[in-house]
């Protein structure tokens, strides 16, 4: 692995993380999630948390798609401000449970009431299936927000790093349909872009849990095919980083890591939605890799999850940030 000055928090850890993570042929992805969700016991859920878990219809000719419901068991009467969670996992694992913690701090502590959706996964379903789930769901939602008490003038969406991706798609859609409505998105370390050609996505071949050789394997079963990453008909749905015109899109709050392949696309994408006048608030952490929030007691995670969330909170609520695990 080559010398970086990662934070002095992170640098030990750095050393037993892996450099390339071997997926395996596609038939062997529903071993490799299994293993992969066996690695992290499930978040015990907030005694002032209500969780319930929902089959909505999706979109038409597809599936239904399954949600979770997160509210605080007290919510005070009256509507809440709501948030559409989708997770991360390179669009080829994981699923809602990694979201858990997030969502029922949220829930509990501004409070407001968060839908987390468990979309299909490459390389079964490769795109358009998991941006056409994260549209099915967050149309439900606002459709749904006075049987969910929510105010539908107050529903931000947000995504970590493939789910940043999706997050920022499925902005985009709703922006061309004519709604739903968002007042926020929150892009987490996004996967935005398949073209693989910037100087981060170049030159970061061997940083942990996530790198080049992921991001290759991540964006050809995505896309379905390994010709199509970088190819001329790739849908700005798929890759947000195509999109020509950012103009109506709501305030947006990305955050990206120092040494992560993902940096650059999250910094254009930042950059051309301030260009295309949309408020962006622009955050890059120094000495960070993808997925080092995980080590949660080092203090540029703990200022990583205080920017996001307080630039959540304020799009919510309309206050500043207070003393939160969320």
């Amino acid at each position: 692995m080559s010398e970086r000055n990662y934070d002095p928090e992170l640098a030990e850890i750095v050393e037993l993380l892996p450099s390339s993570i071997e997926w395996g042929p596609p038939e062997s992805m529903p071993a490799a999630r299994a293993a992969q969700a066996s690695w992290s016991p499930p978040v015990e859920q907030r005694a002032d948390v209500v969780r319930e878990d929902r089959m909505i219809p999706g979109g038409e000719g597809d599936p239904d798609v399954q949600i979770r419901i997160y509210r605080a068991a007290d919510a005070p009467d009256g509507p809440l401000p709501g948030l559409f969670e989708i997770h991360g996992g390179g669009f080829i694992v994981g699923d809602l449970t990694m979201m858990d913690g997030f969502c029922d701090a949220v829930a509990a502590e501004f409070p407001a009431v968060v839908v987390s959706v468990n979309y299909r996964l490459a390389p079964e379903d490769p795109y358009p299936a998991p941006v056409d789930d994260c549209y099915a769901a967050l149309k439900w939602f606002a459709d749904n927000a006075a049987e969910l008490g929510v105010d539908p003038d107050r529903i931000a969406i947000a995504g970590q790093s493939a789910g940043g991706g999706l997050a920022a798609a499925t902005a985009l859609m709703a922006r061309d349909r004519g709604g739903p409505a968002l007042c926020f998105q929150l892009l987490d370390i996004p996967e935005l872009d398949d073209r693989l050609e910037t100087p981060s996505m170049t030159q970061f071949v061997d940083t942990p849990l996530w790198n080049r050789p992921n991001a290759v394997r991540s964006w050809s079963w995505y896309l379905g095919s390994d010709d199509a990453p970088g190819s001329d008909d790739v849908s700005y749905y798929a890759a947000p980083a195509r999109c020509d015109d950012l103009s109506g899109l709501p305030p947006t709050f990305v955050a990206v890591m120092e040494f992560d392949p993902l940096r650059d696309e999250g910094l254009i994408y930042a950059m051309r939605l301030l260009e295309a006048g949309v408020s962006t608030e622009l955050h890059a952490y120094p000495g960070t890799f993808h997925g080092s929030a995980l080590v949660a007691t080092a203090d540029v995670s703990k200022r990583q999850a205080r920017d996001g969330v307080g630039a959540l909170r304020r799009a919510l609520t309309g206050t500043a940030t207070k003393a939160t695990n969320a």
